[in-house]
């Protein structure tokens, strides 16, 4: 074997803390595995006397010293923000570090200056953790489906809005309610805007479009809409189509009127029916779908979160760039040569589920039905649920772009008839009526 590999690792928390853990349990296996042992420099932490599992000789507070030391070959990053370790990340890549980093935020926001970093370098920039945790993602993207042609990328990839989601459908718990329990089991964060306003899922459609599409695809390229909206009567409405509700990434390949192709990219909560693969899936699991063109549709699974899960992610990327340092070769960088325009949401095509509270009384329908005419909105299905004041019109769209269905919907709230919308969602998969 060579000389050891020597690690330097920005954060010791839940995810840093299993990576410190593996490294020293499975150094013999490691090491095979890489072709020279990986050895752990150095660990920068605010308090290092809170990690007391971590030697003391290798703690550190001084995280710029650590990513400029000459002895440290990669630096692992599982801080998480984007300062300062967006400084940090590009001072050890510009100093010939490899890098592997478990920073979804980072990365969707500025993941094209560190890829250009990495380029300039000569090293490895590898983030198989940014997205879905312990599930190998992103690397099959980025090679195994490198001669294929990927047209979509849809699926569940925030467990803390996934296990919100699946206690309102199990229980009829309302959003507050199903929010709490999933705080004191662990599952949400003490301050759960991340995750319940979409920005998570949001910044990992971004990764994903970037790596399917070979287009920089940013934060701000992504239509985002969180859970918070969502109420037990949404839930409700879902079962009686038999369909239920969670929080998608979707990232498709799609082409404008005039023939030219985009990118469409967005993360909101949607309707799904019940015999589509992705509502089995419950608590805090993640599930993506990629569909290629010569492969056909592949199913990813598992637990996309949790300090081991993560860190196994970490260590597969490690070992990677480590094998790279060993045969002094790098892995495959940054592909952006297509660089698609992203469509706007509103050009997006989609479907709408709609209900409404309604009076009682002839010319309703017929006057809803014309607000959706106007607009070029097609109704696939309708039906009526109640009588009286507790009338209800349920109507499940055909297709059409996003900014007519947001317009019908607006129409109708201004109908005197119309007492107000009560359920308005997307719909994606086919359902049955």
């Amino acid at each position: 074997m060579t000389r050891p590999v020597r690690v330097g690792l920005l954060g010791c928390g839940v995810v840093g803390s299993q990576v410190v853990r593996l490294m020293a349990e499975q150094a013999d296996d490691l090491a095979q595995r890489v072709g020279a042992p990986l050895e752990l420099a150095a660990v920068a932490v605010r308090r290092p006397g809170r990690h007391t599992d971590v030697p003391a000789e290798l703690l550190t507070t001084d995280a710029d010293a650590l990513v400029t030391r000459d002895d440290i070959d990669v630096v692992v990053e599982v801080v998480g923000g984007i300062e300062p370790v967006r400084s940090l990340l590009l001072a050890a890549l510009s100093g010939g570090k490899s890098v592997v980093s478990a920073n979804k935020a980072l990365l969707a926001d500025d993941g094209a200056m560190l890829h250009d970093a990495a380029a300039k370098a000569g090293v490895d920039l590898y983030y198989e953790a940014a997205v879905a945790g312990a599930i190998p993602l992103l690397r099959p993207l980025r090679e195994s489906l490198a001669g294929d042609r990927i047209t979509r990328v849809m699926g569940i990839v925030n467990g803390t809005t996934n296990f919100i989601l699946s206690r309102m459908d199990a229980t009829g718990a309302g959003f507050d309610e199903a929010l709490a329990e999933a705080t004191a089991l662990g599952y949400a964060e003490a301050d759960p805007t991340a995750d319940v306003d979409g920005y998570d899922a949001a910044a990992k459609a971004a990764i994903l479009a970037g790596l399917a599409f070979h287009t920089r695809v940013t934060m701000s390229d992504v239509y985002r809409e969180g859970i918070g909206e969502v109420s037990a009567a949404d839930i409700a409405s879902a079962k009686a189509m038999d369909c239920t509700v969670k929080l998608l990434a979707i990232c498709e390949r799609v082409v404008d009127d005039a023939g030219r192709e985009q990118v469409s990219v967005r993360a909101h909560p949607a309707m799904i029916p019940r015999d589509h693969p992705l509502a089995g899936v419950g608590d805090a699991y993640n599930a993506v779908f990629v569909e290629a063109e010569a492969a056909g549709s592949l199913m990813f699974y598992g637990r996309g979160a949790g300090g081991a899960p993560t860190a196994s992610a970490v260590l597969g990327d490690l070992v990677a760039v480590a094998r790279n340092r060993v045969s002094g070769s790098r892995g495959a960088g940054e592909s952006a040569y297509a660089d698609l325009p992203v469509q706007p949401m509103g050009d997006t095509v989609t479907r709408y589920h709609v209900a409404l509270d309604v009076a009682d009384q002839s010319g309703v329908l017929a006057g809803v039905a014309n607000a959706f005419a106007d607009e070029g909105v097609s109704i696939k299905t309708v039906r009526q649920e109640g009588r009286g004041d507790a009338a209800t019109l349920v109507l499940v769209t055909h297709a059409a772009t996003d900014a007519a269905l947001a317009r019908t919907v607006d129409k109708l709230a201004g109908m005197a008839l119309v007492g107000r919308a009560a359920s308005v969602m997307r719909v994606e998969g086919q359902i049955v009526e």
